[in-house]
């Protein structure tokens, strides 16, 4: 079991891999001019400050976005990451770590719609004042799958899901994979970012495995590790699949996956999986 509030891992090496492939997936997506619909299934608070007793913990972050604070060097998708990070910051000192929910806010056009689901009453209200009054933004307090199957197909045909549960018990990660298949025979042309931990491998196995008997095209995976596995200890990787990724992803991927799994692992220890699971 693990239970991933986010609020306890703001920042960590898991974010660095979601929000970084998350901002580079939004950015290609906005140059069109069409609407896009984004859509938040687990949106947490939204805002984290690292002075708080959560962020502080485990201080998490020091190993994740805090080693790439200062670098010169990064990849171009981790350069425009980084860069996102530091506009929620007024001082060169990393302060502040903005969530999912503000960083799609960030790239909202006019016409754009973000909607945002989060069961937890007390994440709920963080969410809604880190938001603040924006139109184009709805917040609802509800189950997020079902929100997300009912948000299914768009109007204008164009939409990002991005889905990063708990995984609190191990039958989720089966029940990420149905609701996964039920949006897409709603949108198969939409693109769904899936946020997975890797606790016990054998669950990520199946996940892969039930992917590629969905009958669903156009899937890669992107996983970043820091250390082997050990179910004793905990997440010591993460990953994402993504259906239907932007074009230029793998490339950027290929460039940032490397240089992550140096540079935010211990004793040369971190790894990366670059995958096309499903061909288009």
């Amino acid at each position: 079991m693990l239970s991933y509030r986010h609020a306890y891992h703001a920042g960590n090496f898991a974010d660095v891999l979601k929000h970084s492939l998350l901002i580079h997936t939004l950015t290609y997506m906005t140059q069109k001019e069409k609407p896009l619909r984004i859509i938040d299934t687990h949106a947490g608070a939204g805002a984290y400050k690292f002075g708080n007793s959560q962020p502080l913990k485990n201080r998490e972050f020091d190993d994740g976005i805090g080693k790439l604070w200062e670098k010169a060097d990064l990849p171009a998708l981790l350069k425009e990451y980084v860069n996102a990070v530091k506009s929620y910051n007024p001082t060169e000192r990393l302060q502040n770590y903005p969530g999912s929910p503000l960083l799609m806010q960030s790239v909202l056009r006019v016409d754009d719609r973000l909607f945002l689901h989060e069961l937890h009453s007390t994440d709920w209200r963080l969410l809604t004042e880190a938001v603040g009054k924006d139109k184009r933004v709805t917040i609802t307090d509800d189950d997020g799958f079902a929100g997300m199957q009912a948000l299914l197909p768009p109007p204008d045909r164009r939409a990002l899901v991005f889905i990063d549960p708990s995984y609190e018990i191990k039958s989720d990660y089966q029940d990420v994979v149905k609701q996964v298949i039920a949006a897409h025979k709603r949108f198969a042309t939409g693109t769904f970012v899936i946020w997975y931990p890797v606790v016990l491998r054998q669950r990520i196995d199946e996940m892969e495995r039930a992917f590629k008997k969905s009958g669903i095209k156009n899937i890669q995976l992107f996983e970043l590790g820091i250390a082997a596995d050990n179910p004793e200890y905990g997440m010591n990787s993460s990953g994402l699949f993504v259906i239907n990724p932007p074009w230029t992803l793998w490339a950027a991927m290929e460039q940032a996956l490397p240089y992550l799994a140096d540079n935010l692992s211990e004793d040369g220890a971190g790894f990366y999986r670059l995958e096309q699971l499903v061909m288009e």
